[in-house]
């Protein structure tokens, strides 16, 4: 099951730059683990989680392979995109592909290089993007509405009910406020995510800084954490040309270099564990002594589908899932003796798969 975070930014806040270390740190990662491939736009990259490590030294695991998440670098945003501008229409398209948008904002000053719109000013930038989502979101139901009142005035139930959250969605956005804002109900939510709109999809404010605000953030910062405080959306702050040079480096040279600057880990782990969180994901793991792996599902998915997303035969012949939760398997010493201790549990098809949970599917074609 794959799932994607787009990147978007205006010219100069530094994407490119933040996207090449990701893509680097993803070459790296291919020489440990299988199935990291990459294309010019597109970086595949491991999920940090120690819990994975934890679990494949109890059981002695000859591989061990992370959960991934994919990030998709988005060409072309400039103002005017959605009427075409830049590289518009490519633009539009590959946005519509992913699962969440990360919004880069240059949060430094550098007379050296130029802003597109002439002054530093991440929350204007953020308003930038965010305009030229709604336009195109607008467009893009304006243009699907009338075929839809005509089914819908033919008594086409499936019609009228996509007709009520396309209106829902046009008072937003004739307002001036994103998709994703709308009050759906539960049971709508996958039809309104089936329209497709750009502005539905969860955000993430990446923060870029310069060096010296790499640990505490700044003023800039501080203004773009407010504003994602008040629309519940994702917030880092991440230093992209730190994270190019340490891409670089090998793992010594990394940790020392990240000591002299006082930070725990690299800010691209910190991105990847962001955008993760805002996919709404949780982790599952398989481990046995030829292989310790983790799984990435959305948060409450049934063990079927769970299953499914290691094989669809899984799912289809699911009988049960022999599950352990990770600090029973670790505090009893892997699954021999979570079993003994009557820990492991047999959970059936109305099982909801939780984050941490190490799992043994059973199931017959």
């Amino acid at each position: 099951m794959g799932f994607k975070c787009g990147i978007v930014g205006l010219p100069n806040v530094g994407k490119s730059t933040l996207f090449n270390a990701l893509t680097q740190t993803a070459a790296a990662q291919a020489a440990n683990y299988p199935f990291c491939t990459i294309e010019p736009n597109v970086g595949e990259v491991a999920v940090p989680d120690p819990r994975l490590s934890t679990i494949s030294g109890i059981a002695r695991s000859k591989s061990v392979v992370p959960t991934r998440l994919t990030f998709m670098d988005i060409a072309g945003l400039v103002r005017g995109a959605s009427k075409g501008e830049g590289l518009g229409n490519q633009f539009l398209g590959h946005i519509r592909e992913v699962d969440a948008i990360a919004f880069v904002l240059r949060c430094f000053e550098n007379g050296d290089i130029t802003h597109v719109e002439g002054r530093i000013d991440p929350l204007a930038d953020a308003d930038i993007i965010e305009t030229e989502l709604m336009l195109a979101d607008l467009e893009s139901l304006e243009k699907r509405m009338p075929a839809l009142e005509k089914k819908a005035k033919g008594n086409d139930k499936e019609a009228r009910a996509s007709l009520e959250l396309m209106q829902k969605a046009l008072e937003l956005l004739r307002d001036g406020k994103p998709a994703r804002m709308a009050d759906i109900a539960a049971e709508q939510r996958r039809a309104y995510k089936a329209l497709n709109l750009l502005t539905s999809k969860p955000v993430l404010y990446v923060c870029n800084v310069d060096e010296a605000s790499s640990a505490t953030g700044n003023a800039f910062s501080q203004a773009v954490a407010e504003k994602a405080e008040r629309e519940g959306a994702g917030v880092i702050v991440i230093c992209a040309e730190i994270e190019a040079e340490l891409a670089q480096l090998d793992e010594e040279e990394r940790r020392e270099y990240l000591d002299s600057l006082g930070l725990s880990e690299p800010g691209l782990n910190r991105l990847i564990r962001a955008g993760y969180e805002l996919l709404d994901l949780v982790t599952f793991f398989t481990s046995g002594p030829k292989e310790s792996r983790a799984w990435t599902v959305r948060r409450n998915t049934k063990a079927p589908r769970a299953a499914g997303s290691i094989h669809t035969d899984f799912e289809r012949g699911f009988i049960r899932a022999e599950t352990i939760s990770f600090a029973d398997f670790v505090t009893l010493g892997g699954e021999a003796a979570a079993k003994d201790a009557g820990k492991m549990r047999l959970e059936g098809r109305d099982y909801t798969v939780r984050d941490g949970d190490v799992i043994l599917f059973r199931f017959a074609v």
